[in-house]
């Protein structure tokens, strides 16, 4: 797939459906993306939230380079009660091996293991005490195409947590662990995001997020990027990052969020 035409595609279907988008007391619609910090809230009773996007990646090894391309990061999130969502992803991936300068043939693609979940609400903000959500994902490996099927199911859970630091400011965490994928055992999981609004369309966030293996060393990543609302349930994002210890040595991506409002 030719990335140009995709992102084209991508911005093409976003202004289409920005014209139709509609506004009530709902607010801005919140979302997950594009930061790996989990927003500490629920969609809603009856609301129905996309929150897709691309990405491209890097990692470099002993004159070895990985590419991954990412054409679709499709999360689905449906609130099945005021406190509750249900959620369901999935990624097409593609990736590239490329040693000593030279492309080699095998190039993988497919689906990455699906990922099935939920959200409830825990706690509202108050004072000093953060607003709190609970999250719980599974990623069956029988979901994924060869080429991405890994040895052990993955799980993962984490708390999330938000303060209002101000009238255009935030901060983000998530604390958790996770199992499995393409090894046994557990890694502890954080995140950490601060978020500032220029204005009411125009947002930015910065981040620090990683894992902690049980038996391996640690991982550490930061990322940063730009969000614009087109309208209350419409959302475009940018970001990039990378890795803080030895892994991912680029990553670039953009995305849009819509929401579906319960008639």
């Amino acid at each position: 797939m030719n990335t140009i035409k995709f992102f084209t595609t991508v911005l093409l279907f976003v202004f289409s459906i920005s014209i139709s988008a509609q506004d009530n007391n709902l607010g801005a619609l919140v979302t997950d993306r594009p930061d790996a910090t989990e927003a500490s809230s629920t969609v809603g009773k009856g609301i129905l939230q996309f929150e897709t996007g691309g990405l491209y990646e890097t990692f470099d090894t002993n004159n070895m380079t990985f590419e991954n391309y990412t054409f679709n990061t499709m999360l689905i999130r449906y609130g099945i009660l005021d406190n509750l969502e249900l959620r369901l992803g999935w990624d097409f991936v593609e990736g590239v091996t490329t040693v000593n300068g030279n492309k080699l043939d095998n190039v993988t693609s497919g689906l990455s293991p699906l990922l099935l979940g939920m959200k409830i609400d825990i706690a509202e903000e108050n004072g000093a005490m953060p607003e709190i959500a609970l999250i719980g994902h599974v990623f069956p490996v029988f979901s994924a195409s060869a080429d991405y099927r890994r040895e052990y199911t993955a799980v993962d859970f984490r708390l999330s947590l938000s303060h209002t630091l101000s009238d255009n400011s935030s901060l983000g965490y998530n604390i958790g662990a996770q199992w499995g994928d393409d090894s046994a055992e557990a890694a502890a999981i954080y995140t950490l995001a601060y978020g500032y609004s220029f204005t009411d369309k125009i947002g930015m966030y910065a981040e620090l997020y990683g894992d902690l293996p049980e038996d391996s060393s640690a991982n550490h990543y930061w990322d940063a990027g730009i969000t614009y609302l087109v309208n209350n349930d419409l959302q475009l994002d940018t970001y990039f990052g990378t890795s803080i210890t030895e892994g991912q040595d680029l990553l670039l991506g953009l995305g849009f969020s819509y929401r579906i409002r319960k008639k």
